[in-house]
């Protein structure tokens, strides 16, 4: 059976940096945790600081750093969720003034309201498949010249 999230996690995730927000269940304010680097160790310390995987909700924005992050925090225990930027409600003051640290306390804060829209990560196996097709799929017109040769 699985347990009952209490810890509400937002990372803003960058190349060279990665904001932590979390969310405790209740009616606190989120706390903004830190900046750390972009590696899976310092990210796991902060993240134990936060409490028990099995508790803990990671979201972050879907962006150009890909799905491998939240398959990692997936694997390790933790439930981590992908979402979509576009389906965040930002406040007027949050459109114009936009930082690290703001975008990882409404990712926290939203997610424990849960207002967020998370997107459905492509598995490893179908990446695989859409290769094979799509490298079929440009091999095929080369195929057809030379039968008809």
């Amino acid at each position: 059976m699985k347990e009952t999230i209490t810890s509400f996690v937002g990372l803003d995730v960058h190349k060279d940096s990665i904001a932590i927000a979390v969310a405790q269940a209740g009616r606190q304010p989120p706390r903004f945790m830190g900046t750390v680097v972009p590696r899976l160790p310092s990210l796991h310390k902060v993240l134990r600081e936060i409490g028990c995987a099995s508790r803990t909700l990671v979201v972050y924005e879907a962006g150009p750093c890909g799905y491998g992050l939240a398959r990692r925090l997936n694997a390790e225990g933790y439930t981590c969720e992908v979402v979509a930027p576009a389906r965040i409600a930002r406040s007027p003051i949050d459109q114009r003034i936009k930082t690290d640290r703001r975008d990882a306390l409404l990712l926290a804060r939203e997610s424990r309201a849960g207002n967020l829209v998370s997107v459905v990560m492509p598995m490893s196996a179908m990446k695989r498949c859409v290769i094979c097709l799509a490298r079929a799929r440009m091999c095929c017109p080369r195929v057809c010249e030379l039968i008809n040769k």
